[in-house]
């Protein structure tokens, strides 16, 4: 396979575009006078180089801002400080780390006042350096007529780079900080950067805002170490909020103050702030908003000064950072089996600490049920935690020295009644009937907008009422993957409906020499074409994204091809395994549809295959069920087009491209290709990307949360660039990461973040079941999107990876992640509660039981023995028995087996009007 060039003005091109505008600002160019010219040359650009035992780092001379932050021992130069764009970064509004942002008020003003070092640039006056110090000075000057004097110090403090601000009161009246933040400016910039180069030297960081026990984590793009934790070094410098720096312009197009002239877009996420202190933001701008800590301000009285300061430290790996942190004297929690707790399934918190814990709090108050403590070997202290509110809730552990750690979680439903409010509200509320839509999209399951409880019938992102695209599919995507493991009759009525005439019809070509293909939408824009009255006037159709009739029926964009493919391979599922559950088609046209738009987007959609697809594992599964039917041919076409592109991949150092300039939904389907192909070490680049993206952080909202912040702007209602949490991302990455688990199941770390994913998706249903796009992150939002946008990728993540996993960690004990764990003597018992109830593995027997149809109620497993014991829920009236799959999946791990007759490669067992237990006998 050729990379194939792109006929016509590519998605990408035009999205990148409406990213720019959808985020303008001043160019660098326009607001940074130095960047023009010898920029390198001039007395800005002059730097002094330091060492500490971790890094080589250089300072600028003028302000002592840092501009290179590299650590020993690693090759090719790796730098986590974006030094490569320190000589056109020198102007005013080019944040670097080391820069400080204030706003502050005197006592009897209720005004505050703004400033930052960033802001206005001015020459700072270096000091005698301090014992231990590398650099200091008086940074009063940088910061506008701040009524402090502020003197900033860079040192190294037990081996450790520690920064540290000073501020002092020389006044007569008390000054209240009600907004502090350090600059976190690391080299997340990709712009003009190949694939391979972003991967070798990009770095992504996440916060925990975690108060006293906070920190920030960045990890090479890579996936290798070191990775870097910036910590409090004192307790004021607690992680009280993380604020994005922006690029807002004034009236004049002027940058404003706390902004950055970089352009946040797809290839640039943007900086942040670490707020030690918030109050003055959460007073204003964001009044009403709840925030995951309570904003505080601080009072500096006169003649009182205030240091403070954070630390710079190296995980090793990033397996290894909570023990990094255990070295370093931080107070740690680790959530298992998370953070996303539904009322019918308890967690653990286990607490490691240098101090005891002194009392715990709720917030709300009742949320959360918490036991009492129990020790556990290691030093660590043991919680069980249990939802009782629904909605985010916050446990605040104080210590006995008086600092404070806090714990974020999210109280859900039980994840079988989540799924089934989810199934209800897109086959009822989102599900549009009307023969007389001019576009053809009746009967289907729409876009929702939360905001105005209704279906989104236009917008200018015409995909959205289109029916196609992620944003415009994500409804029905959703709808029909739901099935899969929890399949409603009358749901699936509805839905084959809306397959066999809308979906087979109108969003895919039913005949004729382009039959199998897909449109990018089913709406258009042909104001001179449809009767008047057809478009809202309200809405701006002036735009790129605004396709006409033929720009909406174009075939040639590959990411389109899996959600029919998922739906077809789904409705096949129902089909065969489970009695008079569809009535549209027979199981073999649902299946030959599956494989043909596979091979569709082969041959109509080329350009993009070069890339992994979102869901593009669903190719995998449609194939290995035509290799167990004996479809051979079909197989063997799917299979070769596969290899084509496989072939290309292996070559590839990182084979994951996209059309976006990086992206982090093509990692499933090409790690799963590289496994099926045997090409194991491209496998494992891949899984190490994706924990590298992929946070395991004490807080449900970034735990598992996969890396995306550009797709508000396509698929969202709030159209922005901005850390998106839960994603469909989320759960996309999670089957990998549960894949490599079942090979190496001691990796529990890999485990807690794919388990992150996974139930970061059920956290987007609210209580009645409407799904959304994502949970906006920034302060000024802190909410879940208004519309489904591109929800229905996230479900699909969920749906085919949803599972209990019964694990004895050394240190923590036996723990379920997705089932209650019991045990009596040698025996152990897991009662799954995940959403499908079809799939449990057994670590210590690295065994895989997986159903087809029906559900497990429990598996019980003999330590002694090794003997596993399945219980079965009762027949229902589509699903008269059990097909039963027996994998074992680590490398020299016993065989097991079931007396049982088999059946589509299935061991079939008969179910009853109760419970009905086999036996598993390993070999």
């Amino acid at each position: 396979m050729t990379r194939i060039p792109a006929p016509h003005l590519t998605r990408r091109t035009s999205l990148i575009s409406l990213a720019a505008a959808a985020t303008a600002g001043p160019s660098l160019a326009q607001s940074a006078p130095h960047a023009q010219g010898n920029s390198w040359n001039s007395p800005d650009a002059k730097t002094t180089i330091f060492e500490t035992p971790d890094f080589l780092i250089s300072l600028q001379d003028t302000s002592q801002t840092l501009v290179s932050l590299a650590p020993k021992g690693v090759a090719g130069g790796f730098d986590f400080a974006p030094s490569g764009k320190f000589t056109q970064r020198l102007a005013d509004g080019c944040y670097r780390l080391g820069d400080l942002d204030l706003r502050v008020r005197s006592e009897g003003d209720t005004a505050w006042s703004d400033h930052s070092t960033a802001f206005k640039r001015t020459k700072v006056k270096a000091l005698p350096k301090p014992k231990g110090a590398l650099a200091s000075a008086d940074i009063t000057p940088s910061l506008g007529g701040v009524p402090l004097k502020v003197v900033r110090t860079w040192a190294v403090v037990g081996g450790k780079l520690v920064l540290r601000f000073t501020l002092s009161n020389l006044t007569t009246k008390s000054v209240e900080v009600g907004g502090l933040g350090i600059a976190m400016v690391f080299d997340n910039i990709i712009t003009g950067r190949h694939l391979d180069e972003a991967h070798d030297v990009a770095s992504f960081y996440d916060p925990y805002v975690g108060l006293n026990a906070g920190y920030l984590q960045v990890n090479r793009l890579n996936g290798q170490g070191p990775s870097l934790l910036v910590l409090p070094e004192t307790d004021t410098a607690k992680f009280e909020l993380y604020k994005p720096i922006l690029n807002e312009v004034d009236a004049d197009k002027k940058l404003k103050i706390y902004n950055d002239a970089e352009r946040r877009n797809m290839t640039f996420e943007g900086f942040y702030s670490w707020m030690t202190n918030a109050k003055g933001f959460a007073d204003t701008e964001w009044k009403g908003i709840e925030q995951w800590n309570t904003p505080t301000s601080l009072f500096i009285k006169p003649g009182q000064s205030t240091t403070v300061a954070v630390k710079f430290v190296l995980s090793p790996t990033i397996r290894e950072i909570e023990p990094t942190l255990i070295k370093h004297n931080r107070p740690v929690a680790v959530g298992l089996p998370g953070y996303v707790v539904p009322t019918d399934l308890p967690a653990d918190l286990f607490i490691h600490a240098p101090k005891p814990v002194k009392s715990l709090a709720v917030h709300t108050a009742g949320a959360l049920e918490v036991s009492s403590a129990s020790t556990v070997k290691g030093g660590w202290v043991k919680y069980s935690i249990t939802g009782k509110i629904l909605g985010r809730a916050r446990l605040d552990v104080t210590y006995a020295d008086g600092t404070i750690q806090t714990v974020h979680y999210k109280v859900t439903k039980p994840q079988a009644e989540a799924v089934a409010d989810m199934g209800h509200f897109l086959t009822t509320k989102q599900w549009y009937e009307n023969p007389n839509d001019p576009f053809k999209r009746s009967p289907s399951i729409m876009i929702y907008d939360r905001d105005k409880n209704e279906i989104v019938l236009q917008d200018n992102r015409i995909w959205i009422s289109g029916l196609s695209d992620e944003g415009g599919a994500g409804a029905w995507l959703a709808a029909i993957m739901k099935q899969l493991d929890n399949p409603k009759k009358e749901e699936v009525a509805k839905f084959e409906r809306f397959a066999n005439t809308t979906l087979w019809g109108q969003i895919q070509t039913p005949d004729g020499p382009d039959k199998y293909g897909v449109r990018k939408s089913v709406m258009f824009y042909d104001p001179e074409g449809m009767p008047a009255g057809t478009y809202d006037p309200s809405i701006n159709w002036k735009v790129w994204s605004a396709w006409d009739r033929k720009g909406a029926a174009d075939l040639g964009r590959s990411y389109n091809y899996p959600h029919p493919a998922a739906a077809w391979w789904t409705l096949y599922r129902l089909g065969r395994y489970h009695d008079s559950m569809t009535a549209g088609e027979s199981w073999q046209t649902y299946l030959t549809r599956a494989a043909e738009t596979t091979k569709a987007m082969m041959s109509k959609a080329p350009y993009y295959t070069q890339f992994g697809q979102m869901e593009g594992d669903v190719f995998l599964y449609i194939l290995l069920d035509l290799k167990r039917e004996n479809m051979t041919e079909l197989a063997a076409e799917v299979e070769a087009l596969m290899k084509k592109r496989v072939e290309i991949w292996q070559k590839l150092k990182y084979p994951f491209g996209s059309e976006m300039p990086w992206d982090s939904t093509g990692q499933a389907e090409v790690y799963m290709w590289m496994r099926y192909f045997g090409h194991q070490d491209k496998a494992d680049v891949t899984r190490e990307v994706i924990m590298a993206y992929d946070p395991a952080i004490p807080h449900w909202g970034y735990n598992g949360s996969a890396r995306r912040f550009w797709d508000f702007l396509y698929a969202g209602k709030q159209s922005r660039i901005e850390r998106q949490l839960h994603h469909y991302g989320s759960s996309l990455n999670a089957v990998p990461l549960f894949d490599a688990f079942r090979e190496t199941p001691d990796d529990l770390y890999m485990l807690r973040v794919a388990y992150g994913g996974l139930m970061g998706s059920l956290t987007n249903i609210d209580t009645e079941g409407f799904a959304s796009a994502a949970f906006h992150s920034f302060p000024d939002a802190m909410k879940w999107d208004a519309i489904n946008g591109d929800y229905g990728m996230s479900f699909f993540g969920h749906a085919v990876t949803t599972a209990s996993y019964l694990v004895n960690h050394p240190t923590f004990g036996w723990t379920g992640f997705g089932g209650v764990v019991t045990h009596s003597g040698s025996m152990v018992t897991i009662a799954p509660k995940d959403s499908g109830r079809r799939r449990v593995f057994i670590a210590p027997a690295g065994l895989w039981i997986t159903l087809d149809a029906g559900k497990i109620a429990s598996v019980a497993f003999d330590t002694a023995t090794g003997k596993v014991s399945v219980t079965f829920e009762a027949a229902d009236q589509y699903t008269p028995k059990a097909y039963v799959n027996l994998e074992t999946t680590v490398k020299g791990a016993k065989a097991y087996s079931l007396s049982a007759p088999k059946e589509l490669g299935a061991y079939t067992v008969k179910l009853g009007s109760g419970p009905t237990t086999v036996e598993l006998v390993p070999a």
